[in-house]
């Protein structure tokens, strides 16, 4: 099976799965507080159901169309734009006649589903699997370090001991850490032994977007082929690359670290590579072409420990662990209102990217998670026609005792429409840009 079916599938699952809870989070307030529910969908059902079945009041169906879901709920201006059952007197199982907090709750029902969701996914891979770190112990090289961070102090050989004057476990998350979290001091050790604590500027963050340095920190670890990928998805079984193989060249390009062998066929795009490798004492070179996205299917030995959990120690691991991803997400979030960012969005082409292009379950389920708290944080922008907006309008009619008026309602529900609508075209351009072009 392909890699790209194979994202495929998983990207199909994960979406699949986290649409119904979503729609559910809207579907169980609305029966607790005795509001019809007319339709429960899975997927978009234009014109057309690829499956239908009626029970009680409702109509629970598979749409055609695989951008969401919905469920349609009686006497509520959404996305059906069901005008003539507006026109008519309420009554007392529709949306419209249910108190203001009723409403509420059932809006943001979905967003709190996909929140839980996300928090309970991570709490079971505490404790079923652990967390992999990678200490100092597992890097006796070091980092190899951005020439811009140099100018801070920093330098190659570098281990990190301390971020803000804590000790600091998992060192490989140091790009992530200075890119997204408030970090104000780095201690780290010099290959000479010396310990030192760096101050960095206070926009770290912006400074490392607007310079194309989110990887100032490289793990130096030397170049020994560990692993290779099946034949039937990757070339570089069949052009003789064999493990215990140590990387000497790339495309002519001497090589020290792992990362360096990783920026040169980077940077050769799909085109052939030619390797010098040392086998045994002796020179070998060998020749191979990346497949059709851009990977050899070569790797090295995993240099990370396993951290296990208890039960408590999983539950509250997983609620702060899902806390900070959500805090890391709306952080990065506001670089998406520059040039640079809008450019880097990405539609159903990036979120399957996400996934690996083999099966692994924790990475499914990790990956799956992450898009749940995505999901949670994307619906309840105010933005007319996602949760959001209704929530927003609710908020309104709760502070000032005035309910938005059904006209204004229906125009905001196709502005917000047509807005998401672009959107969507937009981010999936830009996939099918960076797929044809690069970048």
């Amino acid at each position: 099976m392909s890699p790209f079916v194979v994202k495929a599938i998983q990207l199909l699952m994960s979406l699949s799965l986290l649409i119904v809870l979503h729609e559910l989070g809207h579907f169980i307030p609305a029966k607790l507080f005795k509001t019809r529910v007319e339709k429960f969908y899975l997927f978009f059902d234009i014109k057309f159901s690829l499956f239908k079945k009626k029970v009680g009041d409702t109509v629970y169906g598979i749409g055609w169309l695989p951008l969401g879901g919905y469920v349609k709920i009686s006497g509520m201006i959404d996305e059906s734009m069901d005008k003539e059952q507006m026109a008519l007197p309420p009554q007392p199982w529709e949306f419209r006649s249910k108190p203001a907090w009723q409403r509420l709750i059932i809006m943001l029902g979905g967003v709190t589903v996909n929140i839980i969701v996300g928090f309970v996914i991570y709490m079971g891979i505490l404790y079923f699997y652990g967390r992999d770190v990678t200490t100092n112990g597992q890097l006796p090289q070091g980092f190899e370090v951005a020439q811009m961070f140099e100018e801070y102090g920093f330098q190659d050989g570098d281990k990190i001991l301390q971020l803000n004057g804590e000790d600091f476990d998992n060192v490989t998350q140091i790009n992530k850490y200075l890119f997204l979290r408030d970090v104000e001091t780095v201690t780290v050790q010099h290959t000479n032994g010396e310990e030192q604590t760096i101050v960095v500027p206070e926009d770290i963050g912006t400074i490392m977007f607007d310079n194309d340095v989110l990887r100032p920190f490289m793990q130096r670890v030397t170049p020994t082929i560990a692993v290779i990928g099946a034949e039937d998805k990757y070339p570089a079984a069949a052009a003789g690359f064999e493990v215990g193989d140590e990387i000497a060249t790339v495309n002519g390009t001497n090589i020290t670290y792992w990362h360096e062998f990783q920026e040169a066929v980077k940077a050769n795009g799909l085109a052939e590579n030619t390797f010098v490798v040392s086998r045994n004492g002796s020179p070998l070179t060998l020749k191979v072409t990346p497949n059709e996205e851009g990977v050899i299917g070569l790797n090295t030995e995993n240099n990370t420990i396993r951290k296990t959990y208890g039960l408590g120690e999983s539950i509250t691991g997983g609620i702060g662990y899902g806390v900070d991803v959500l805090k890391d997400y709306v952080t990065q979030f506001k670089y998406v209102f520059t040039a640079k960012g809008a450019s880097q969005v990405g539609g159903f082409g990036a979120i399957g990217g996400l996934f690996p292009d083999t099966w692994n379950w924790v990475s499914f389920w990790q990956t799956t998670a992450l898009i749940s708290i995505i999901l949670a944080f994307m619906n309840i922008l105010p933005i007319p026609a996602l949760d959001g907006g209704h929530v927003m309008f609710l908020l309104y009619e709760m502070a000032t005792g005035r309910k938005p008026n059904d006209k204004f309602m229906e125009y905001a529900q196709m502005f917000g429409f047509f807005l998401l609508i672009g959107l969507v075209l937009f981010a999936n351009g830009n996939d099918i840009y960076r797929y044809f072009f690069g970048g």
